[in-house]
Parts: C-alpha cells; sequence; structure tokens
C-alpha cells in the first residue's frame, strides 16, 4: 500500500468518511455495515466503563500503530489551531514505555520527550517530573503538546492508582497537553477486586463537574468550544461546552494487544473515542482526513469481526477472566522467583509481562559478562527462550540490568499451559535455575580439560 506522509492537519481537498456511514454502499469501507457497526459496538464497549460516547466520536483504523500515527498527525496544531503553525509540537512518554508509541512520533519528526515513571507503577509519568520536564522543554524553545500513556502497562503488568492517576492528569492539564490514554490491557486485571483501574476521561470529567476544580488552560479551552458552539446565533447546542471538563483526552484501544483475546482477523484493529466537543469534532475531521489520505479503510470482514469483539459476549468474556487468572498465578509467582533471587520488581496487577531490575545483582553478573540490558536479554534468551526483550528495547537507560519478562516464560513454581513452541532444551529451561546460575558467587565454573597422552590418546 503506497502511503503518503501526513506532514500536518490535511487539507479541504482531502475527502472527510462520514462518521455515521450515510454514503455506505457495501464496499466494507466507513459505511454502517462496516465501520459503523465498529462505531456503534464502540459506544457501548465505553458505555460500560463509565464513558458515555456517540459514534460521531469514534475513529478506527486497521491497525492501532496507524490510528495513533493519525491521531498524532491530527493533533491540534497550536492552543488555537492556527494556520501557521502546522509542524507538530513534542510528544511526552513514560520512560520505559511500549516501543510502538514512540516509533509512530517518530515517523512524524515529533520531538521525544521521556519522562521516568513513579516507583509504584509504570506505564505514566511521575507527575511532579513530567511538569519540569515539559517546563524545561519549553524553555529551551521546544513545544510539548501530547502525552501519551497507559493506564494498564503491559510492559511492568501494573496499573496506575487512581490518585496518582489523577496528579498526572492535573500535571498534563496544568501544562496544557492533550491526553492520549492507552487503554489496551485495561481489561487484564489480574484480580477483579483489586486497584481499580480507571481512564483520564473520567477522572478528568468527574473531577470539573463535581468539585468545579480545573486549570486556566482546561477552562479556555471550555470557553472557547462554547463560543464555538454559539456561532452567529448565540445559542448553545445541547452538551456543547459540557465536555470541556474531559476536553482534553483521547482514548485509545488496541483490540490486537492480546493475542490471546485475538478471535478474528478484526481483532487487530485500533479505535479511540474523542471529546464530545467543538475541539473533539474538529480533531476527528483530522484523524479520519488522515486515515483516508492513508487509504487506510477497515475491511468489511475485519470490522465485523472487531464489532464483535467490542461488543464482548459472555463467552469473550468468559474467556478473558479466564485467561487472567491463569497468567495472574503464573505473574505471582514469577514475582515470588525474581524477588527471592534478590531482583527488584513491581508486584503485578495486569497484563502478560512482569519488569524485573537486576541492578542489585551486577556484581554476580558482571562476573560472567553480563553488564547490560542487550547482554542481559541475550543470556535470558540462550537460556529461557523467547520471553525476555532488555529495557533498551522500551526506551530505558540501555546499561541498567532490567528486562521484560513474558509470564509465559517456563519455571518450576510457575502453572504450565502445555508444551513451548520449539520444544528447545533452552525453551524448556527452569528461571529458578537459571538465575541461581546466573547469580552465583564467583565466576563459571569451567569445564576440566582433557590432556591427551603421548600417543594421543585422551588421558
Amino acid at each position: 500500500m503506497q502511503q503518503t506522509r501526513p506532514d500536518g492537519p490535511a487539507s479541504a481537498a482531502v475527502p472527510v468518511p462520514d462518521p455515521l456511514g450515510a454514503g455506505d454502499t457495501g464496499d466494507g469501507g466507513y459505511g454502517r455495515g462496516a465501520y459503523g457497526a465498529v462505531a456503534e459496538a464502540a459506544c457501548g464497549y465505553w458505555g460500560r466503563r463509565g464513558l458515555p460516547t456517540e459514534p460521531g466520536q469514534v475513529v478506527s483504523a486497521p491497525t492501532a500503530p496507524l490510528l495513533l500515527l493519525a491521531l498524532l498527525a491530527a493533533a491540534e496544531p497550536g492552543h488555537g489551531g492556527g494556520e501557521g503553525d502546522t509542524d507538530g509540537g513534542g510528544v511526552v512518554l513514560p520512560r520505559p514505555g511500549p516501543a510502538w508509541h514512540a516509533g509512530q512520533a517518530r515517523l512524524l519528526g515529533r520531538p521525544l520527550h521521556t519522562v521516568p515513571v513513579p516507583a509504584e507503577c509504570g506505564g505514566v509519568p511521575d507527575p511532579f517530573a513530567l511538569l519540569e520536564t515539559v517546563g524545561r522543554a519549553r524553555a529551551a524553545g521546544g513545544d510539548p503538546r501530547v502525552l501519551l500513556l497507559s493506564v494498564a502497562d503491559g510492559l511492568t503488568g501494573t496499573a496506575a492508582p487512581p490518585e496518582l492517576l489523577h496528579e498526572v492528569c492535573e500535571a498534563a492539564v496544568q501544562a496544557d497537553l492533550l491526553i492520549i490514554s492507552d487503554e489496551s490491557w485495561r481489561d487484564t486485571s489480574h484480580d477483579p477486586h483489586d486497584t481499580m483501574i480507571v481512564s483520564p476521561a473520567e477522572i478528568l470529567h468527574r473531577s470539573a463537574r463535581h468539585t468545579g476544580a480545573g486549570t486556566h488552560a482546561l477552562h479556555a479551552h471550555a470557553r472557547a468550544d462554547t463560543d464555538a458552539a454559539r456561532g452567529s446565533h448565540g445559542r448553545v447546542p445541547e452538551g456543547a461546552g459540557e465536555g470541556g471538563d474531559h476536553d482534553c483526552v483521547v482514548v485509545l484501544v488496541d483490540l490486537g494487544a492480546d493475542p490471546e483475546h485475538t478471535f478474528g482477523p478484526g481483532t487487530a484493529m485500533g479505535a479511540a473515542r474523542l471529546p464530545a466537543t467543538v475541539r473533539g469534532r474538529e480533531t476527528g475531521e483530522r484523524v479520519r482526513a488522515v486515515l483516508a489520505a492513508l487509504h487506510a479503510r477497515p475491511r468489511g470482514r475485519d470490522a465485523t469481526a472487531a464489532a464483535e469483539a467490542l461488543g464482548e459476549a459472555e463467552p469473550l468474556r468468559e474467556h478473558r477472566a479466564a485467561g487472567n487468572r491463569a497468567h495472574a498465578a503464573r505473574a505471582a509467582a514469577l514475582h515470588r522467583i525474581l524477588t527471592g533471587a534478590g531482583a527488584v520488581c513491581r508486584p503485578p496487577h495486569a497484563g502478560r509481562h512482569i519488569y524485573p531490575d537486576f541492578e542489585a545483582l551486577r556484581p554476580a553478573l558482571a562476573a560472567r559478562g553480563i553488564e547490560d540490558a542487550p547482554r542481559l536479554e541475550a543470556e535470558l534468551v540462550r537460556r529461557l527462550g523467547p520471553y525476555a526483550l532488555g529495557g533498551h528495547r522500551f526506551g530505558d537507560d540501555p546499561r541498567a540490568l532490567r528486562v521484560r519478562l513474558s509470564t509465559d516464560v517456563p519455571s518450576t513454581d510457575v502453572p504450565s499451559t502445555g508444551a513451548t513452541a520449539d520444544g528447545s532444551a533452552g525453551a524448556r529451561a527452569s528461571l529458578e535455575s537459571v538465575l541461581r546460575e546466573l547469580t552465583a558467587a564467583g565466576p563459571p565454573a569451567r569445564r576440566p580439560v582433557k590432556i591427551p597422552d603421548a600417543d594421543g590418546s585422551p588421558a
């Protein structure tokens, strides 16, 4: 597929698909039979999560990375959306973070501003470090405008506590950042009675509506939405101006994030919920224009499968719950093994991975030539199989001894799910024995050298 790089908001010449699919011809494009079905199903999906949604607020694309690319390309070019400012601003990312988040920003040439995650969890930046990073970037002439975060972090297997997420949202609004909230792993909570996973859209909506809290930037956007909605008649249409309390949040879902929940080809699609405001509608038009320019039209069968996934029928919910329970048990066992060996690791709450830090074991690992993330990854992959990825792949410091481990990593203390894919001895190795060997005191044992006799035969 030939693609055209979006260098800014698309011109009026680019056709904008009808979000409701009024012109559907049954060809699997953006019509009621395809795109419209996804939009309707997405409304129910977000409605069940406390976010009332109308079809016009929904945009989708064949994949989540492609949709994120369009969202970043179409992000409001300036505080007021001026015509002369079309090159886009910087993107703020938690460190570490999903590689595909940074990849889309790089494709657009957007500056990246990474912020370390707090001690409690991954997926979101430390709120104080966020303000410091944005302030420092703007003082140096930069212009960060978008914060990309994950309320449930598939990298570290953690979920942001609501009180911490509230602080992050307040900091983002204070810095006048558009929040793109990746909520692809929100439904993988290991314990339904554990930390409640909420959306920034819920937090900002409730905070402003019920307490009157908010910042100058947020209220300025709300006033702008109300003024624009009045038009020349001086009337405010129903709902206009009410969405300013969560005007700065776009919710993104990757339906293919968890391979275990991929029941059809369409479940790799990405869907996004835009604010129900003038600003949100304008952003949606730009996103659809970018997707149209890229010919990123969901095929009929893919859209049908995506609509079924978003509909969350009872068999899907039961399958998801069973998978969450299984991964919860395995993640808890891995956490016990790793911390027992001396690694530092956040307790897992969601997702299919954990993110241990082996810094405390550096002397023992250094004795085996393992002094950074790439070498640690290589050694674990050699011994265990393809279950480890170094932190350097996620924007982390390459010198740090941090890796992402899959909950599928074989171990005698982890409930088994059957034979490994390749059946190799390395993939069948026990994590406990590997860690014991890697962290044992002293250099690795050498094999005895056989000295041949005078006649050349081994001694």
